[in-house]
């Protein structure tokens, strides 16, 4: 597959730029301002050249022609879980985003962020975005992707925003679910939790009989390494997991109760290949994974993406032939 190039910005644990990357993509340059998520990037992939500060302070003009941006600006300003501030939160980034697209013009922009981001009171703000993207010669279109129809073992309802320069965009569809229910979350980690051995483990399995509610406690300013207010801590108990706090290694031959999950469970939950190490002790390695997009959900609208543009490019050699 020949490779399309791309920046990413806020790409936090890696989740979309791995995606975006196995779709055929090359990262040009990833902007990432958090130190520990920084270090996920580096570690994993030491080729890929990681700018760590403000995207505020980050310019593209060097990267013109670019045929991808793509990253997922902050959550909470959109988030049902937060004040639902938008566009008057400061941790709004969308028109830093804007700026760096209009800076390098890239052939497509590929965005993502929660659910909350469709609600009916940031409608206005939306057509706001559209209308500043059109301007820049962009066509746009919202859509809500669950996890869950591509393979992930977590409901995880996510909101992704494309742009296409106006010939690229006709060829773009959005992906189709895969029709195929993901493994439950006793299936997908039941090595895992009997690593070391747990007596109780096939019959913890037979509990978890479910795919996993969606992974959340990743924000900077509340909380720590848990699963989540009560309603998902319910959520989690109904699997046999105990979503009050993240274990350090899975449970003893002789465990008793129910078990807590590890940094490498969740982490596979989200979609992640068990050799990408999330650098950090609990807390700052959680919310580096209670913010990802998952890697099955960016690959797959990803390579949507990549198809698009070189169906363009096809094109246009044929109508440059035929002309």
């Amino acid at each position: 597959m020949s490779q399309f190039t791309s920046i990413e910005i806020c790409a936090g644990a890696g989740g979309q730029a791995l995606g975006i990357e196995r779709a055929g993509f090359k990262h040009q340059a990833l902007i990432e301002i958090n130190k520990q998520a920084c270090a996920t990037l580096r570690l994993n992939r030491p080729n890929w050249n990681v700018i760590e500060g403000d995207l505020k302070n980050f310019h593209a003009f060097d990267y013109k022609g670019i045929d991808l941006v793509a990253g997922g600006v902050p959550c909470p300003p959109f988030s049902k879980a937060g004040k639902q501030l938008g566009p008057n939160d400061e941790r709004n980034l969308f028109p830093e985003a804007i700026r760096i697209v209009d800076e390098c013009r890239p052939k497509a922009v590929m965005l993502e962020n929660v659910r909350g981001m469709l609600d009916a009171v940031f409608e206005d703000y939306r057509n706001q975005i559209r209308n500043q993207f059109k301007k820049l010669g962009y066509k746009t279109d919202w859509h809500l992707l669950n996890a869950s129809d591509f393979g992930v073992s977590q409901l995880r309802p996510r909101v992704v925003f494309i742009a296409f320069k106006d010939n690229i965009a006709e060829h773009f569809s959005w992906p189709v679910p895969c029709g195929k229910n993901p493994l439950s979350v006793g299936e997908l980690l039941y090595d895992l939790m009997s690593a070391n051995g747990w007596l109780g483990a096939k019959k913890w399995q037979e509990k978890a009989d479910d795919i996993a509610p969606t992974i959340v406690g990743g924000s900077l300013k509340h909380g720590g390494p848990d699963l989540g207010p009560t309603r998902a801590k319910r959520a989690w108990a109904s699997l046999g997991v105990n979503g009050h706090s993240i274990a350090e290694e899975a449970p003893a031959a002789d465990f008793a109760g129910m078990p807590r999950l590890t940094i490498k469970m969740v982490a596979r939950l989200q979609g992640f290949p068990d050799e990408w190490q999330i650098s950090g002790r609990k807390t700052p390695a959680y919310r580096q994974l209670g913010n990802a997009f998952p890697p099955p959900v960016a690959e797959i609208v990803g390579f949507s993406v990549y198809k698009a543009i070189k169906a363009a490019k096809k094109f246009l050699l044929v109508s440059k032939k035929a002309s």
